[in-house]
């Protein structure tokens, strides 16, 4: 089955005037590959500035790309952008809408370009909590309403494509679990999610598969599992003496690294019982054994942790503000 989205050497790069003079080009994507497959929720990661928002943007057909090629459900884009975006519902930033208008008001806007029955527009603000407030000017919303709203009118086309820009920017807490809900039934029903976000830990526990991007490439991509190699167990030890408990691990073929206070032992799912077996078979006893858990956020710093510039794509609003995508 070919990928929702497929992405090959995609470059992106803003021309930068400095008072007037032509200075070097910003490069907001540099020869990203990437492919999203179908269903499930994708996260897509990555530093302030490192190109996922432009990404996004190049696939939408919002901006020009310098060079590469892009397909969306294998329709070459822009090419085939025009049939291909009746299947995608999107927020790219922060969404926008009329605010003298009510939220249902909006949105019958919206559905009614698409020729989509108001009845969908009731079903949509049903779904993501706004029912109650359908009526409110959107000028009286927070921005955490908003951006309900925003995820309201990207389901309008009961989308087979969703595509988010950081979607829980703005929600408090119960608005974020919520969203992760939302988030994790559309994906449930066999809808590709694709989630911009910087909300790591909300993505390791939202997200099937993650792609993380520093300065405009790919640098990690597959499951949340893989990244975080849970296929290894890494087990913290405390023996009375480290010494004679790495050698006896050693012998069990087990390589236990000296830490301070502890041994560190990397093992197979499963293979924790061999750790205490191997102890005890030489009379050493364990007052400490448990797994070492790697998080998200530690893989995703260690993956972008040289990233010379936090934030490149700044400079492209601050110095380029009048040239065409």
């Amino acid at each position: 089955m070919a990928p929702v989205i497929e992405i090959e050497g995609l470059r992106k790069q803003y021309p930068r005037h400095f008072r007037g003079r032509r200075r070097g080009p910003i490069v907001a994507i540099d020869g990203l590959d990437l492919s999203v497959p179908e269903g499930g929720v994708f996260g897509f990661l990555g530093p302030n500035g490192s190109g996922k928002t432009t990404t996004i943007r190049c696939v939408l057909g919002l901006v020009r790309p310098t060079s590469g090629r892009m397909r969306l459900f294998g329709a070459d884009v822009p090419r085939g952008l025009p049939a291909a975006i009746r299947s995608v519902g999107s927020i790219v930033e922060s969404p926008a809408f009329f605010p003298t208008m009510t939220a249902r008001e909006n949105l019958r806007l919206l559905a009614g370009i698409d020729g989509i029955p108001n009845t969908r527009v009731d079903a949509v603000l049903e779904r993501v909590g706004l029912a109650g407030r359908a009526g409110d000017l959107v000028r009286r919303y927070s921005l955490g309403m908003k951006q309900r709203l925003g995820l309201a009118a990207a389901l309008l086309k009961d989308p087979a494509l969703v595509m988010l820009d950081e979607p829980a920017n703005g929600l408090d807490p119960s608005g974020i679990r919520e969203t992760r809900e939302l988030l994790r039934d559309l994906g449930a029903e066999g809808r590709t999610v694709f989630v911009s976000s910087h909300l790591l830990a909300e993505v390791e526990h939202t997200c099937d598969r993650v792609a993380i991007l520093s300065r405009g490439r790919c640098v990690a991509a597959g499951t949340v599992d893989e990244l975080l190699d849970r296929h290894h167990h890494e087990m913290i030890v405390r023996v009375d003496d480290l010494a004679l408990g790495a050698a006896s691990l050693g012998r069990a073929g087990m390589a236990a690294e000296r830490r301070d206070g502890h041994l560190l032992v990397r093992v197979a799912p499963g293979d924790a019982a061999r750790v205490t077996e191997a102890l005890a078979a030489d009379r050493i006893w364990v007052s400490e054994l448990r797994p070492v858990e790697h998080s998200l956020e530690e893989r995703f710093l260690e993956l972008t942790a040289s990233d010379p510039d936090p934030d490149p794509e700044r400079h492209i609003e601050r110095d380029v503000e009048a040239v065409p995508a």
